[in-house]
Parts: structure tokens; C-alpha cells; sequence
């Protein structure tokens, strides 16, 4: 069996110094204020798929809206989960969750949507998806060993992302596609 590397004198001792880090201790190794602003740039991506959701789950009509629209509304629910839990480990690494309205879409990596087509609507929600697997892959390879507790948040945003991009592609399967008119 492996022993600790450091004594457990030194271990409490150490765990005495600076209190008021919380959390943040000398065996933290990722760069704390650049994961912070990582952490804010997934909670715009965030906030930005849950207006973007809300939207698509208001705005769907069409003879095939009412279970898309109930796949929107779910996935709304999920993404709002999801910034709570960035917004909650933001504050726990001792940082500030940033919900400011003006920089929102600038910060995020998704972008907002305003088609009336449902088809189309189904699509961007599945291009957002795309770009949250993408952008929270390479965040937690960068992590690494750095910030474990930060890497398994992103894991599991990661699996539900993944879900969700399944889904997104499920429904584009079912979904009827409008037929050309006739030419005139």
C-alpha cells in the first residue's frame, strides 16, 4: 500500500494557513482564475441553451410540435440544472458567477436561436449540443489531474450533453419533412 507523501502533522498543519481560501489548498494545481474564467464561459453557454430552449418550446407549432416541444421544455429544465452547477462551484472556488445579461452571448460558446421552423429549431439545439460536447471535452482534458472536482462537474454536463445531442438527433429521424409543393 502506497504511503502518504507527506506526513499528516505537515498535512494539518498546512491546512491551518490560509483559511479563508476554503477549498483552495497548496495541493490545488489548475491556474484558479483561469478555470473561474472557464467556469463563466460554460455558465453563459448555459444560460444562453436555456432561453434558447424556452424559446423553441414557445414558439413550436405544427402538427408534430407537441412532443419536440416537450423535448425542449425537458432539456430547458436540464440546462438550468447545469448552470446551477457551474454558478455553485464558481462560488466555491471562491469566484463571482456572472449572469450580467449584456455579455451574455459573448461569453457563451452555444448561440441563441430564433427560428419558427421546426425542423430548423431542432437543428440549431442539436449544433448547440454539438459545441457544449466539444467545448467541455477539451476543457476537461485541460484539467486534467489539476482541479479533479472541477473535471467531474464538467463530466457530468458532458454525459447529459451527449444525452441530449441524442435526442436532438432522434427527433430530426421523426420528425415528417415538408415535401415540395408542386411546380407551378
Amino acid at each position: 500500500m502506497a504511503e502518504f507523501l507527506t506526513d499528516i502533522q505537515t498535512i494539518r498543519e498546512r491546512a491551518r494557513q490560509q483559511i479563508d481560501k476554503g477549498p483552495i489548498t497548496e495541493a490545488y494545481g489548475a491556474d484558479l482564475s483561469r478555470v473561474l474564467q472557464v467556469l463563466n464561459e460554460a455558465l453563459a453557454t448555459e444560460i444562453v441553451c436555456v432561453l434558447r430552449y424556452k424559446r423553441h418550446y414557445y414558439t413550436a407549432t405544427g402538427m408534430n410540435s407537441e412532443p419536440v416541444a416537450a423535448e425542449f421544455l425537458e432539456h430547458a429544465g436540464e440546462e438550468q440544472e447545469h448552470a446551477d452547477k457551474l454558478a455553485e462551484r464558481i462560488v466555491q472556488l471562491g469566484g463571482e458567477p456572472d449572469f450580467n445579461p449584456d455579455t451574455l452571448t459573448g461569453r457563451a460558446h452555444a448561440e441563441y436561436d430564433e427560428s419558427l421552423d421546426l425542423v430548423r429549431m431542432v437543428e440549431e439545439d442539436l449544433v448547440a449540443e454539438r459545441i457544449a460536447i466539444d467545448s467541455y471535452t477539451e476543457i476537461i482534458q485541460w484539467l486534467g489531474d489539476k482541479d479533479p472536482t472541477t473535471r467531474r462537474v464538467f463530466e457530468d454536463l458532458l454525459a447529459q450533453e451527449e444525452e441530449h445531442a441524442d435526442d436532438m438527433r432522434g427527433l430530426l429521424e421523426r420528425i415528417p419533412k415538408e415535401k415540395p409543393g408542386p411546380a407551378a
